[in-house]
């Protein structure tokens, strides 16, 4: 699912996201099995492990497809060799994309995203060539009806977040990288279900969307690539105008 920095973003590909529940947990399954193979299947001893853990439980996944993953990170069932890797591109109107990759076949996880973006009216970038233009956050999105503002930002700023963010219907929880674990582990502890919860690209400059024609090219473009099997998250550095995908 996207990494965008507006929940507004978020909540159109809802309908889609539920739709994909399933690669959702094959996602998380992927990810499982890497941090397993990266530091050991106790969660205790694994901060990436427990991550993973915590969204895949807010997820809904099964008991039996975490712990299957699991074990073939530790190698006690045999499974793939996974690779994340980051592409980079441009979507029509000069938007940027990240797109973040969970592949066992890298030549086909490359072949994939290229043609999504050539069929799309965008192109592939050099590596490098927009990270500048994002940085890596943890972000955890809560419906208001969660909680109040209060409550969370005392928790949250406690554990090390950097901001909450009141955008009315949703609060947005920022972290470094580094405290994500601690802050998404604080929220749990206090049964706060979150919407999103992820380690994202947020963009330092947005650029402003003011067509319909284009909103929507970039739209689709975002969906064809996050319905490709190996690709795990999309982040964007549009800043549509309000409407503009529903006119």
């Amino acid at each position: 699912m996207s990494g965008h920095s507006k929940w507004a973003t978020t909540k159109r590909h809802k309908g889609a996201i539920d739709a994909k529940r399933g690669k959702i947990f094959s996602n998380l399954a992927k990810e499982i099995t890497l941090a397993a193979r990266a530091g050991g299947g106790d969660p205790n001893g694994n901060v990436r492990l427990r991550s993973v853990l915590m969204r895949a439980r807010a997820a809904n996944m099964p008991s039996d497809n975490i712990e299957r993953a699991i074990k073939k990170g530790t190698g006690e069932l045999p499974g793939l060799v996974y690779e994340e890797m980051l592409y980079e591109g441009y979507a029509p109107g000069g938007v940027g994309l990240i797109v973040e990759v969970t592949t066992d076949n890298k030549n086909r996880a490359i072949g994939e995203v290229r043609n999504v973006f050539t069929k799309n009216g965008g192109n592939l970038a050099s590596s490098g060539a927009l990270t500048s233009f994002f940085q890596r956050k943890g972000q955890i999105i809560i419906s208001a009806d969660a909680v109040g503002e209060d409550e969370l930002m005392e928790i949250a700023l406690e554990a090390g977040a950097e901001d909450v963010k009141n955008n009315g219907d949703f609060y947005e929880v920022i972290t470094a990288v580094g405290d994500y674990d601690a802050v998404a582990k604080a929220l749990d502890d206090k049964q706060i279900k979150s919407e999103s919860s992820d380690l994202v690209y947020l963009p330092n400059v947005e650029v402003p969307v003011t067509d319909a024609d284009t909103a929507k090219k970039i739209q689709k473009l975002i969906d064809a690539l996050e319905d490709l099997d190996d690709v795990k998250a999309v982040h964007s550095n549009d800043d549509i105008a309000d409407g503009l995908l529903d006119a």
